[in-house]
């Protein structure tokens, strides 16, 4: 099984494709099983993001191995790093780091270098950071689940030739990505291109997200996960006078703060996603497709859950206020997110409601 974002990814950008077209795209390039991971943790800090994607799997009682990419596979060294980020002693070296002015990733590094010298490079690949945090969230959740990291190979982060970032750019340039995604995957891709559902991409959905944020005050903008030192504010004034996304971007960009950090901030104030909201592990697991196997493994999870298992979307009014409340945000943000599909009649609203997990 897998757990996957949903529409919006922790880049804080839309994703190519909606949700249950890629749960299903997983099932027949694999997977067995697909779980969304919720919208708040998806637009948190990698810390964030790998401790409820962990915690969600932690939390079904039957996963017994987590195996995730990483540019290094050596899982002593990776533990080795997580396990010196969790000192508390470890946060004042930190904050000495951070008094150079440099950004957080930065000063985590170096920090770590005074006691590692280079094997704190390996904090310099996104996916290696990833790797770390997962093992973090499993060490503090004290779950019984064994580490497996797959070697990355190919292109690099953003690098031509195949990379995630760059298959999205050809999908915006509306180039063949045919060479890069399983046959049966690519089908499902090119079917939903033809009809007008996707790619979705920043430029499509750039005057919705304009709009939404220039509806918002200074006071919606401090109630967003990630503000400091008055960057909520800066974002929202260049989101009252830019004439772009990018301009609002790189207005409020400064050295000490990562670009995914403001597009998520930004992404947090559109989709009404507050501080808090992260907190802990996701309260539900939703199924959004399965294959015969998928679904045998669904009935074992049944048996003794700590999250409720939501297979129909109207189960979610059964359970409790945070629940409701979660899959509202998921929700309004698929409203929102259609709004990017080029065909309108596409674009119809509440599809959340309506859809089934896509059972293969």
């Amino acid at each position: 099984m897998c757990v996957m974002s949903g529409d919006f990814v922790q880049r804080g950008e839309a994703a190519a494709f909606s949700k249950f077209l890629r749960a299903e795209a997983a099932v027949k390039g694999g997977a067995d099983l697909v779980l969304e991971l919720p919208l708040p943790w998806c637009m948190s800090s990698a810390e964030g993001f790998a401790r409820g994607g962990v915690g969600l799997l932690g939390a079904l009682g039957c996963v017994d191995y987590l195996s995730f990419g990483a540019e290094c596979e050596d899982m002593k060294t990776l533990s080795t790093i997580a396990t010196m980020l969790m000192d508390p002693q470890f946060d004042a070296a930190i904050v000495e780091e951070l008094k150079t002015g440099v950004s957080y990733a930065a000063a985590r590094q170096a920090a770590v270098s005074r006691d590692l010298g280079t094997l704190a490079q390996v904090l310099e690949q996104p996916n290696n950071i990833l790797a770390v945090e997962y093992l973090k969230a499993i060490y503090q959740q004290r779950l019984r689940i064994e580490p497996m990291a797959i070697r990355r190979e190919g292109p690099g982060h953003d690098e031509a030739g195949g990379s995630a970032s760059d298959i999205r750019r050809l999908l915006a340039l509306e180039k063949p990505i045919k060479e890069y995604v399983p046959h049966e995957c690519w089908k499902l891709y090119n079917n939903e291109k033809e009809s007008g559902r996707g790619p979705v991409t920043a430029e499509s959905l750039e005057q919705p997200m304009l709009s939404r944020l220039r509806m918002k005050k200074s006071a919606d903008f401090a109630l967003i996960p990630d503000d400091a030192e008055g960057l909520s504010k800066k974002l929202c004034d260049a989101a009252h006078e830019e004439p772009s996304l990018d301009g609002v971007l790189a207005e409020a960009k400064s050295k000490r703060y990562a670009m995914a950090r403001l597009r998520r901030m930004c992404m947090c104030a559109a989709l009404g996603i507050q501080a808090g909201d992260a907190d802990g592990i996701p309260p539900y697991a939703r199924v959004l497709a399965a294959n015969k196997r998928g679904r045998a493994a669904l009935r074992i999870m049944q048996d003794n859950p700590r999250i409720p298992i939501l297979t129909k979307p109207a189960a979610v009014h059964e359970l409790d206020e945070r629940c409701k409340k979660i899959f509202i945000l998921n929700s309004d943000a698929h409203d929102f997110y259609v709004l990017g599909y080029s065909t309108m009649e596409e674009r119809r609203g509440n599809a959340d409601w309506r859809t089934s997990p896509r059972m293969l």
